[in-house]
């Protein structure tokens, strides 16, 4: 293959994916204006994008962790303190996005990532190396306060903007704009750190989040009645006080003592520690042992085609098959993850093992997707939905916290890491997380908010 086309294929691959993807998306009429759809595009799509380059924000440290010399125990200490704060941030965080709208929330969160990307790059231009574990837990636990704030946001302004029966098919879609923030934090990522001084890697995401600060401040806004378009009876879960002011320590107490919320956190916080486990792991595991492919190659490409048609897979048939349940496309994604936990295992050292993740990562982003991303808008109601992220996704980052304080510890270091069997951990460690997963998964397929159907816009 001419080493031009080689170069050029994975951007084909991907583009033919959102081509076909966007091509066959079903439509679901709830009788909306032109105009409510022209404004509503114009208010998520800037915000997906910020979202996206948030990733590139947030996963450069994994791009770089072996250009900076860091070996397991380094980046799992900087990666563990980086995703505990980030978790326990949503306990003021989601409250806070509650109060204060999800447009004020998103633009704290763009700045705040912006200056630290841009300080991690300074540290790396004028910082003692002896001293970069202890600087980058610091500077990259602060970035990851900042960037809680993301999740929260971009589910507190789509709430308001999308009706119950149309969220799982736009969380196709928004899964299109996520999953492309993995792309880029990966294959763009490797791009700068092969072709750029280090610092790079963090000044170019701070750069791009910088004018995404501005398009946000003029174009997005919380709710159709901000832009004079009355406000969207949005059909989801409705709690006691929706009428009127209600303390956040009582909304957060209806919300713990919620069965369905908290079957969603458990199962998240098993999703955060195998997303975790793979995104993590993977090109290092191809690296050291030589056991490259296609797949480790073009890793970031990889996980936005997963991600893009886990997405789409899971929001329509949840929408179109499963009547707006998300639990039955949870559960079926979930058994998944622990047939290919088991398969890893066994494929370890074979080629087998690139489409064996692959697989997985759609399956976990697919998840994800269902889960923080659609299911806390449809049980937490779109007054609450701040609160309820904050409990789910804030378990996602704790799940990813314990993953990198585990793994970190359990896989090989130095001269140990050629050898593929000394990686066996890895796999073994997925596969009671994903058969968890699986099992809580399953008394959520008939489940459903407790809300009113009401006209659309």
């Amino acid at each position: 293959m001419p080493k031009w086309l080689e170069e050029l294929l994975p951007i084909l691959i991907l583009l033919g994916v959102i081509g076909v993807v966007v091509w066959r998306l079903p439509k679901v009429e709830l009788g909306h204006t032109a105009a409510f759809r022209r404004r509503r595009v114009l208010n998520w799509l800037p915000l997906g994008l910020s979202y996206a380059f948030l990733y590139m924000g947030r996963y450069n440290l994994i791009v770089a962790k072996d250009a900076l010399g860091m070996n397991p125990d380094d980046f799992g200490t900087i990666k563990a303190v980086g995703t505990i704060v980030y978790g326990l941030s949503f306990i003021v965080n989601g409250p806070l996005t509650d109060r204060i709208g999800g447009r004020k929330t998103m633009l704290i969160c763009i700045a705040g990532t912006v200056v630290m990307n841009a300080a991690m790059g300074m540290y790396l231009l004028a910082g003692p190396e002896q001293h970069l574990v202890l600087a980058y837990s610091l500077l990259y636990g602060v970035n990851m306060y900042f960037q809680s704030f993301g999740a929260v946001s971009i589910v507190k302004v789509n709430a308001q903007w999308f009706h119950l029966r149309e969220r799982g098919t736009f969380g196709g879609i928004f899964g299109i704009l996520i999953s492309l923030g993995i792309y880029f934090a990966f294959d763009w990522g490797s791009l700068i750190v092969k072709n750029a001084p280090i610092p790079w890697v963090f000044f170019v995401p701070a750069i791009v989040l910088g004018v995404f600060f501005v398009l946000d401040y003029f174009l997005v806004f919380d709710s159709p009645a901000d832009v004079g378009l009355g406000e969207l009876e949005t059909g989801d879960a409705k709690w006691e006080g929706d009428s009127g002011t209600v303390g956040v320590a009582r909304v957060a107490r209806m919300m713990l003592t919620n069965p369905v919320i908290l079957v969603i956190g458990a199962i998240e916080l098993c999703s955060g520690f195998l997303r975790s486990a793979l995104m993590d792991w993977y090109t290092g595991f191809a690296k050291f042992t030589k056991l490259t492919s296609f797949v480790s190659d073009h890793w970031g490409m990889m996980q936005c085609v997963a991600g893009i048609l886990g997405g789409m897979v899971a929001g329509m048939l949840s929408d179109m098959l499963f009547k707006s349940r998300r639990g039955p496309m949870s559960g079926i994604l979930y058994g998944i993850l622990v047939l290919g936990g088991v398969a890893m295992a066994i494929g370890l050292t074979t080629p087998a093992l690139g489409p064996i993740v692959t697989v997985m990562m759609l399956s976990i982003i697919g998840v994800h997707g269902m889960l923080s991303g659609t299911a806390s808008m449809d049980f937490g109601g779109k007054k609450n939905v701040g609160v309820a992220v904050g409990i789910i996704d804030g378990l996602v980052y704790l799940g990813q916290g314990g993953q990198v304080l585990l793994l970190g510890q359990l896989l090989p270091k130095d001269a140990a890491r050629a050898d593929p069997a000394n990686w066996s951990a890895w796999p073994i460690a997925m596969i009671p997380a994903a058969a968890v997963g699986f099992l809580l998964a399953l008394r959520l397929w008939n489940a459903r908010p407790k809300g009113q159907h009401a006209p659309a816009h």
